[in-house]
């Protein structure tokens, strides 16, 4: 599926532009991770941008978040791969253990965009140019942390083999490369 067809089928279900943006921010970073760990960069990137797909229509639900996804994407024949990471970045509907590097890379991909937009909205200016890897840290260790963010998600930038702070220097890159179009 190319870009153009799947930023299509994403504003179909997700009318938010916010959500929209969330999910442009996610492709921009798994785009990068992907390219850092030497894997499928096109393949990453749209699992980045379809993995909140189904969030408007199940009202964000945990229990089925990512389930639904499954229902649109795979008569449109996705890879099955992409299908399982969207299906598997919320491990709560899964049930299902996250196994493989492009599943924990989703999670954690996906988690982060939320806490640098959050970050970024602390900022004067509320860009995410502002944003510095070690203010990401520091949130991540705030014991008022984003409410929407879970830690653990993000954390899992050390199973795919990189640290947090060299994490949040490529996330905030990534985003930058995107910031006007998600507004940021």
């Amino acid at each position: 599926m190319k870009r153009v067809e799947a930023l299509k089928l994403l504003k179909k279900y997700v009318k938010n532009d916010r959500m929209i943006a969330h999910c442009i921010a996610s492709e921009a970073v798994m785009r990068d991770v992907a390219v850092f760990l030497n894997q499928d960069e096109a393949k990453w990137a749209l699992a980045g941008l379809l993995h909140d797909i189904d969030v408007e229509i199940t009202n964000g639900d945990s229990l089925v978040h990512g389930l639904e996804a499954v229902n649109i994407l795979k008569p449109l024949g996705v890879d099955v791969d992409i299908i399982d990471a969207i299906k598997m970045h919320n491990e709560v509907a899964a049930g299902i253990p996250r196994s493989t590097i492009f599943h924990f890379a989703l999670a954690c991909s996906e988690t982060i965009t939320g806490l640098i937009t959050a970050t970024t909205m602390v900022y004067p200016d509320k860009k995410v140019a502002s944003v510095k890897p070690s203010s990401v840290v520091k949130r991540m260790k705030e014991k008022h942390f984003a409410a929407s963010v879970k830690r653990e998600n993000i954390l899992e930038c050390e199973k795919i083999g990189i640290p947090l702070p060299q994490f949040a220097e490529i996330a905030i890159k990534a985003m930058c490369s995107v910031s006007e179009e998600i507004g940021l």
